[in-house]
């Protein structure tokens, strides 16, 4: 049985071609298919059918897929797949950036698509790693793995999934390099080991809001060329 079978997909291209193309590969694999030629209609069919991922093109007359996906984050935390051309790498980065969980270029293939698909679903419904400990890394930075709350300097900063599943694989492993290829398997998946973009990007984001100096960080480390380091703060 698929994996995916009786998964709701919200299919979003003003491509009719492509949108058949979708539909016939997923409802091969047991998917419900829903689909949308624009960005508002898509919007209001995740309000009404709460699909369990989607598939947003990103050129789209009108409102366009970077605008549809702005506005479905006010108030929807379903996985987007963004479906970008082949190699713009603008286009990737700024989709995450807004929020997407993850990209495919066009053309892509039914087995390209469908695997994309069950990362996605698989990371987004999977539940967190929630170790019953609390970290407390320095005065400034306190990691509460129970209640996957994050401190810095007493006031809770949001983290996406990702970004958690990231810093906790960091953390649990302080002092120690973590490759490349080993973070990218935990926390993206074995599929995702060569896509090294992603975790420049997302230690770029957790950088950002967790480090004092993010252009000079003290708890994230850079191991050039072999992955990062999390500051063995038991030695302090």
């Amino acid at each position: 049985m698929s994996e995916l079978k009786d998964k709701l997909v919200l299919v979003v291209d003003d491509e009719t071609r492509m949108i058949n193309f979708m539909r016939m590969n997923l409802e091969l694999e047991g998917c419900r298919v829903l689909s949308a030629t624009n960005g508002r209609d898509a919007i209001d069919q995740v309000r009404e059918e709460l699909p369990d991922i989607i598939l947003l093109d990103i050129m789209m007359p009108g409102m366009d897929g970077f605008e549809t996906l702005r506005r479905l984050r006010e108030f929807s935390q379903a996985p987007v797949l963004i479906l970008t051309a082949k190699d713009d790498e603008e286009d990737r980065i700024k989709g995450l950036e807004l929020g997407a969980d993850d990209y495919v270029g066009k053309p892509f293939s039914h087995r390209e698509l469908v695997s994309r698909i069950r990362a996605v679903l698989r990371r987004h419904y999977a539940a967190p790693p929630t170790p019953q400990t609390s970290v407390q890394v320095d005065q400034r930075l306190t990691i509460d793995f129970a209640r996957r709350e994050v401190l810095v300097n007493g006031e809770r900063i949001n983290l996406r999934p990702t970004e958690y599943r990231l810093l906790y694989h960091l953390v649990q492993n302080a002092g120690y390099v973590m490759t490349h290829e080993m973070l990218l398997s935990r926390v993206w998946g074995p599929e995702y080991r060569d896509e090294t973009h992603y975790l420049r990007l997302y230690v770029t984001y957790l950088r950002q809001k967790i480090e004092e100096d993010p252009a000079d960080p003290q708890y994230i480390l850079t191991e050039r060329g072999t992955g990062y380091r999390f500051v063995d703060f038991n030695r302090k």
